[in-house]
């Protein structure tokens, strides 16, 4: 097992980065060390998330003793993140900072392209360069199984499944992974790759399905489905996801891929059914008045049909099992959004990024 002392999470203020934060601060006795966060905070990274994680770890209350720290900049800022590494003393990184909403990569590539490819270079570069030859350090780049393309209506995703990304988000995501796996063939530098299934919970970004969905419920918006909404996605709580990022960290094989799935397949339109039921029954609305506002709209250019996963090297070699139902994630994700609509409220009235403007782009 691996002994993870000072570990950099990039972008750690978005939803899969703030979740994994939260778990190794609060939900895991395996971890000693410091976290520091290290995100640009554009649209989808909300340093709001972990308030209560700073107050309670961070250097206000702890001093010196602080375990939590947050470093406002970009992953492409080279001279950023070798401070950063130099004043923590970094030995491992978790490397979540992406951008990664498909529709976002069809309008405007370039933006994904910049973040996923020369970003993940960058901080590959810095680690080459400050580690060295050093063996105890750990780069744990995390990935998507949208790099394995489409699958048929059988079939599943496996570590060895050949690369074939459809949309400019996978492809960047493709190309970062090959970088990874360069360095470490190259450079030897240590590094584990994981390449997980659609999350889901709390803390996401409300331009994803199931947020959105739910905050539509809410309003009495409509409900738009890609489609004939017959798209198959693999269904991943993230709580699970980064209970499996971690088990990797700390035994994982320098140089293997994990894949990292719910191994639970849904239609977009069932799934959608479902969770109508669940918003009704929490929220104490029809049903049958929400499910009328579904609308099929024009399907996006390239949607892949169906992904699936099989994740048997993780729960073989690695003793990982997902700890969360379907059922019970989903009741958790419903709960939680209905609980902070001033959250939601706050990304998409542009307070919170007149908030972000304020403390942190006039240091910037």
């Amino acid at each position: 097992m691996r002994t993870l002392k000072n570990i950099l999470v990039t972008g750690g203020s978005g939803f899969i980065g703030c979740n994994f934060i939260r778990f190794l601060l609060d939900k895991t006795s395996s971890f000693n060390g410091r976290l520091v966060n290290l995100d640009a905070l554009t649209y989808a990274g909300n340093q709001l998330s972990l308030a209560d994680i700073d107050e309670k770890y961070g250097i206000a209350a702890n001093g010196s003793n602080a375990r939590y720290f947050f470093e406002y900049g970009d992953i492409c800022n080279r001279s950023l993140v070798e401070t950063i590494f130099t004043k923590y003393e970094i030995d491992t990184v978790v490397h979540f900072a992406a951008e990664s909403h498909v529709d976002r990569s069809i309008l405007g590539p370039e933006t994904f392209i910049k973040t996923n490819i020369m970003g993940t270079f960058t901080l590959l570069d810095v680690t080459r360069n400050i580690w060295k030859d050093r063996n105890d350090v750990l780069f744990h780049h995390v990935s998507t199984d949208e790099v394995y393309g489409s699958l048929g209506e059988t079939g599943f995703f496996v570590e060895t499944t050949t690369y074939d990304p459809r949309s400019p988000y996978s492809a960047s995501k493709a190309g970062s992974d090959h970088l990874v796996k360069a360095y470490n063939h190259t450079y030897n530098i240590p590094v584990t790759i994981s390449n997980c299934s659609n999350n889901y919970g709390p803390y996401q970004f409300p331009e994803k399905l199931i947020p959105l969905m739910i905050s539509n419920m809410i309003e009495g918006k409509s409900l738009p489905v890609y489609g004939d909404g017959k798209n198959i996605r693999d269904w991943l709580y993230v709580e699970d996801h980064n209970n499996a990022v971690w088990t990797i960290m700390q035994n994982g094989i320098t140089g293997e891929t994990y894949i990292i799935g719910g191994e639970n397949e849904w239609e977009n339109i069932k799934l959608l059914n479902v969770l109508i039921d669940i918003v009704a029954s929490k929220a104490n609305l029809s049903s049958d008045k929400i499910r009328s506002t579904i609308t099929y709209v024009k399907d996006r250019p390239g949607h892949d049909r169906r992904y699936a996963i099989n994740c048997a090297k993780i729960k073989n070699e690695l003793t990982w099992e997902q700890n969360i139902s379907f059922e019970q994630g989903l009741s958790n994700t419903v709960d939680w959004y209905l609980k902070n609509t001033t959250w939601i409220e706050n990304i998409r009235s542009g307070e919170y990024q007149n908030w972000i403007k304020k403390n942190y782009h006039k240091r910037g």
